[in-house]
């Protein structure tokens, strides 16, 4: 099963939001086949999906207010802490635990969480910037192992001489008080669940798993369910800027770390330093449009795959037009949902919900193609080993069978930040051709997906909202024109909400920009933060 907003396209990258169910495994959502969204062009061609007219966030979304800029009596104490850093893991890492409330309305030290935090010190000859802070998606993607793994490692070295690299996995997260559902058995069940019910009964049993997956949060995880919101985890960032000493938050984050990062400029506007948004949310968006609009991003990105795909003499999915293409992969979802396939893995079969997010994998980047082909190809023999790897490194499902938190902890934000789409399966079923006409493939599953929240177990904690952040520095906000998780409408929504936003395009496939092989954007962004130089508004790279 996907959840809702969930950015991620692997785990040595940046990661993204999920769409709204926990049971399929898309991210956000771009509306469709309207203008500008990746409609058949008269040769079969797609289009890129900037190239529509804009369509307005939600018109009653009040603005984010910001918080007082003097530091409440209660929360001194927490501001003046300072971190005991100890030798973690390779050579050069430092990790420390960050004290922060559970309830910021309501500090009490008996409820207190523990935030694990990393960093890798500036490698530069004395002319260090401050702590770069960076968040790879999700919601629930762990910044200490994208830091561990990628960003100290591989960012730029101009970047990593001139600051410290710094990781904290938020609130709920991996090593930060994890949110915890189901065990690992029950978790291959519910990644099973037909995800395109075709009767009362199917619905049944789907409404019935996210059901179970809610009360399971709710008995595993206890009050950290209510506040594990993103307005909280922005201001547990800002208790880590004051205890690494900075006056001003650095910060690099992709997908669902964007709409962190506005967050923070929102709440701080007058602490906001050199932001980078890679992969932009739209924070004035509904449920209901972040889940169909990511629909139409990802059929967006299929439309590329396809094309690309039926140029070759060998494409599993024929060599007519992209759209033959895409009635051929449904036709294929249909049929495993019919017959199963087998694999390699003992007692485990590829069903249509585990072949739809084996799919939906790929999309997030086109290097991700080749392999995406293959699969298909073994799928098409009766073998499903190879669709089934790919949904498992979107679970995040190791060999052993253990899943890692992001599928638990990637609900219980997405549900908390704003209302559910849908209360109920009528709703979902007023709501499917809309969903349909954005994606043909992946709509209806997408819309199914939308209903998770339905049944959770904490009400949510914030609503659509707009951020001006008012008197902030520059804040760059990147957007990829084919971005199948977060459509690039959503950065065009984002930049014209900051008051001092900077619109940076990537005309190009994937899902995020920076370091995906744009001279032009990684320069763009590089000189920012080094030089303080912000790209000018609305510049276009390829």
């Amino acid at each position: 099963m996907h959840s809702r907003l969930r950015i991620r396209p692997g785990r040595g990258r940046s990661a993204a939001r999920r769409p709204a169910a926990v049971v399929l495994a898309a991210a956000l959502l771009a509306a469709g086949c309207s203008a500008g969204d990746g409609g058949d062009t008269s040769d079969g061609s797609s289009r890129g999906a900037g190239s529509g007219a804009k369509e307005p966030g939600d018109p009653e979304a009040k603005p984010l207010e910001p918080l007082p800029t003097e530091v409440p009596k209660s929360l001194k104490p927490y501001y003046a802490q300072k971190l005991a850093w100890e030798s973690c893991g390779q050579t050069g890492f430092e990790c420390a635990d960050l004290r922060v409330p559970l309830d910021y309305d309501s500090p009490r030290k008996s409820e207190e969480l523990k935030l694990s935090v990393v960093r890798k010190k500036a490698e530069g000859d004395g002319r260090r910037i401050g702590s770069l802070q960076v968040n790879p998606g999700g919601p629930g993607g762990s910044a200490i192992d994208y830091v561990q793994q990628a960003a100290a490692l591989s960012y730029p070295q101009a970047v990593r001489d001139r600051y410290d690299i710094v990781g904290m996995d938020p609130r709920g997260v991996a090593r930060s008080e994890p949110i915890e559902c189901l065990d690992d058995a029950g978790m291959d069940t519910f990644t099973t669940v037909d995800q395109t019910p075709d009767d009362a009964e199917e619905v049944g049993r789907l409404t019935s798993a996210y059901k179970k997956f809610a009360e399971g949060c709710k008995k595993r995880s206890g009050a950290r369910l209510a506040h594990v919101s993103t307005t909280e985890a922005a201001r547990d960032m800002d208790l880590l800027r004051s205890a690494l000493g900075d006056d001003r938050l650095y910060y690099l984050g992709a997908s669902y770390g964007t709409y962190l990062g506005a967050t923070y400029a929102g709440l701080h506007p007058q602490r906001a330093g050199r932001l980078v948004l890679d992969g932009a949310m739209d924070p004035s968006l509904s449920s209901l449009r972040i889940n169909r609009e990511q629909t139409g991003g990802f059929e967006t990105a299929f439309r590329a795959f396809a094309e690309d795909c039926v140029g070759r003499t060998d494409c599993p999915l024929g060599t007519g037009s992209v759209k033959e293409a895409g009635e051929r992969l449904a036709a294929f979802f249909k049929k495993t949902d019919a017959r199963p396939l087998k694999t390699d893995q003992q007692g485990r079969r590829l069903t249509e919900s585990l072949a739809t997010t084996g799919v939906i994998r790929a999309m997030y980047d086109e290097g991700s193609w080749p392999a995406l082909r293959e699969a298909l190809k073994d799928a098409r023999r009766g073998n499903g080993s190879s669709l089934l790897m790919l949904s498992d490194d979107y679970y995040e499902r190791s060999p052993d069978g253990s899943y890692s938190n992001i599928m638990y902890a990637n609900p219980a934000v997405n549900c908390l930040d704003i209302p559910a789409a849908f209360d109920g399966p009528a709703d979902v079923r007023k709501a499917l051709p809309s969903f349909e006409k954005a994606s043909p493939v992946f709509g209806r599953g997408f819309a199914w997906a939308a209903l998770n929240c339905a049944y959770w177990q904490a009400e949510p904690a914030d609503e659509p909202h707009t951020i001006e952040a008012k008197d902030a520095d520059p804040i760059v906000v990147v957007g990829t024109t084919r971005d199948p998780a977060t459509p690039y409408r959503w950065a065009e929504g984002l930049a014209a909400q900051l008051s001092s936003a900077r619109l940076l395009t990537y005309d190009g496939d994937g899902h995020t920009a920076y370091l995906r092989g744009s001279s032009c954007i990684d320069s763009a962004i590089n000189d920012y933060l080094l030089s303080n130089k912000p790209p000018k508004d609305g510049t276009t790279c390829s």
